[in-house]
C-alpha cells in the first residue's frame, strides 16, 4: 500500500472512530477513486476490527461488536480491578468457566498458583492466556470462532458445555439490569452463556460501569440466579443500592484501579 491509499485510508477510519457512517459512492468522489479502491479499503478496515460492512459502504461498530483483541486494552486498570475482587472465590480443586471476554482475560494472570484448578472455556486466547500459565489444566470449548464474541458459541459450543460439570463459571455480559438481568447482544452467544448458567453451581459477573443500564436484545439470567456480582468502585450510589437490593448478598464493590 502506497503512502496516499495509506493515508486515505486512515482518514476513513478517523471517521468511524467519531462515529460517523461513511458511503462507497461519496467516498470515491471525495478521493477521486474507483469505487472498488474504496471498497478494498473499507474490506481491510473492517478486517481489523473498525468497522461493519453494510450495503454501500460501512459503520462504526458498537462496543460490544468490537473484536475481543480490539476490547483488551480497553479500560484496562478497572477490568484488573473487577478481576482481582472475583478470584478470592476461587478454592483449590475448582473445575471454572471462564467464558469469552476482555475482562475475563485479565483473571486469568490472577487465578491462585498451583490450587489444582481447571479452566474450561471457549475463548482461544484465554485458552492460550491459561496454558502460558503452566499450573493449570485447560479444556477448549470448540466449534466456529465468532469474531465479535471472541469465542465459540455456535450449536457444536452448546454440545461440549453440557458434558461439563462446573464448580464456578464466570460469565460474560453485554449489559446488565436490575429489571432485565444478564444480557447479550448475540442470540447464538446468549443460547450458550444460557447453557453454562444450568452446567454451572455458581456464577460470578463482573461489569464495567459502561455495561449496567446498557440494551441488550437478549436475556441469559436474572440477577437473582448470580452468585456474585463484582462491579466498579466508582458506580453511582443509586444504581449500586438498585443492585444490591436486586441481587441480595451477592453485590461485591472492586477497589479502585
Amino acid at each position: 500500500m502506497n503512502e496516499l491509499s495509506h493515508h486515505r485510508r486512515l482518514q476513513i477510519a478517523r471517521r468511524l472512530s467519531e462515529g460517523q457512517p461513511v458511503v462507497a459512492i461519496a467516498l470515491a468522489r471525495e478521493f477521486q477513486i474507483s469505487e472498488d479502491a474504496i471498497r478494498r479499503d473499507l474490506r481491510a478496515l473492517a478486517a481489523e476490527g473498525r468497522c461493519r460492512r453494510v450495503y454501500g459502504g460501512a459503520v462504526p461498530l458498537a462496543n460490544d461488536e468490537r473484536p475481543l483483541s480490539a476490547r483488551t486494552m480497553q479500560d484496562r486498570a478497572a477490568k484488573q480491578a473487577l478481576a482481582r475482587a472475583a478470584v478470592g472465590e476461587v478454592t483449590p480443586g475448582q473445575v471454572i468457566f471462564i467464558d469469552a471476554g476482555s475482562t475475563h482475560l485479565a483473571l486469568v494472570d490472577l487465578l491462585p498458583e498451583d490450587a489444582d484448578l481447571t479452566v474450561v472455556t471457549n475463548a482461544p486466547a484465554i485458552a492460550v492466556a491459561a496454558l502460558a500459565r503452566g499450573d493449570l489444566r485447560v479444556v477448549t470449548i470448540g466449534g466456529a470462532v465468532d469474531p465479535a464474541v471472541g469465542g465459540c458459541v455456535d450449536a457444536t459450543a452448546v454440545a461440549a458445555i453440557e458434558l461439563i460439570r462446573v464448580d464456578r463459571a464466570f460469565l460474560g455480559a453485554c449489559a446488565l439490569s436490575v429489571r432485565d438481568g444478564v444480557g447479550a447482544s448475540g442470540h447464538a452467544d446468549a443460547a450458550f452463556k444460557r447453557r453454562v448458567v444450568a452446567r454451572a453451581a455458581t456464577i460470578t459477573v463482573l461489569v464495567t460501569n459502561d455495561k449496567i443500564d446498557a440494551r441488550a436484545p437478549y436475556q441469559v439470567v436474572a440477577l437473582a440466579r448470580v452468585d456474585r456480582l463484582v462491579v466498579e468502585h466508582d458506580l453511582a450510589a443509586e444504581t449500586r443500592e438498585a443492585l444490591a437490593a436486586a441481587c441480595a448478598d451477592a453485590l461485591v464493590v472492586a477497589a479502585a484501579a
